[in-house]
């Protein structure tokens, strides 16, 4: 079984494609939030079993999706025991714009692992800022808190910006890389 659980939910299938890329990077197991915010009924304790978390979430207005937030709000009872303290934890967002406030979610999923006095692992990639910068370069949206991805509102899940997919695998394997070095402590 993974050390490594990817959850997250997806409203239309990109987010979806991310987590899968994320996933692979990471060698980790997906937990798909399904369209009411409900997991998998084994998925619990297999998030309490965890050495990490990354969580996902599209950004919709400018925050994680409902179905998220009901998941996030659900992880009180977990708070409550401090079940999750000392786990590592990640996280990514995807929205149709560059920007769509991408931030704000990422740092909501932050303070969230922070509640649960999880150590977040940033995405550890130097930006591709310059001029000659393009779309299938890695760290393309120049994150830094996590991953950021963009996929074009009229675009299939197979037209998401293959830097931003190139991207999700490296940040899995930041994640399952300190993992590992914490495990090993």
């Amino acid at each position: 079984m993974s050390d490594v659980f990817v959850v997250y939910h997806s409203g239309y299938g990109h987010t979806r494609k991310v987590a899968e890329h994320v996933a692979q990077g990471a060698n980790a197991t997906l937990i798909a939030i399904d369209e009411n915010g409900n997991l998998p009924e084994d998925a619990w304790d297999k998030l309490n079993t965890a050495k990490a978390i990354i969580f996902g979430a599209p950004t919709y207005m400018g925050n994680a999706s409902w179905q998220f937030k009901k998941f996030a709000d659900a992880t009180s009872k977990v708070w409550f025991t401090r079940g999750w303290e000392n786990k590592i934890f990640g996280g990514f967002t995807n929205s149709a714009s560059l920007n769509g406030d991408k931030a704000v979610t990422l740092e909501w999923l932050n303070t969230l692992a922070s509640q649960h006095g999880g150590i977040w692992v940033s995405l550890g990639l130097p930006p591709a800022n310059t001029k000659a910068a393009k779309r299938t370069d890695i760290n393309n949206l120049g994150g830094s808190v996590g991953l950021l991805v963009q996929s074009p509102a009229d675009a299939s899940t197979d037209e998401i910006p293959q830097g931003d997919l190139d991207t999700a695998i490296l940040y899995g394997k930041r994640v399952a890389e300190i993992t590992s070095r914490f495990s090993a402590a």
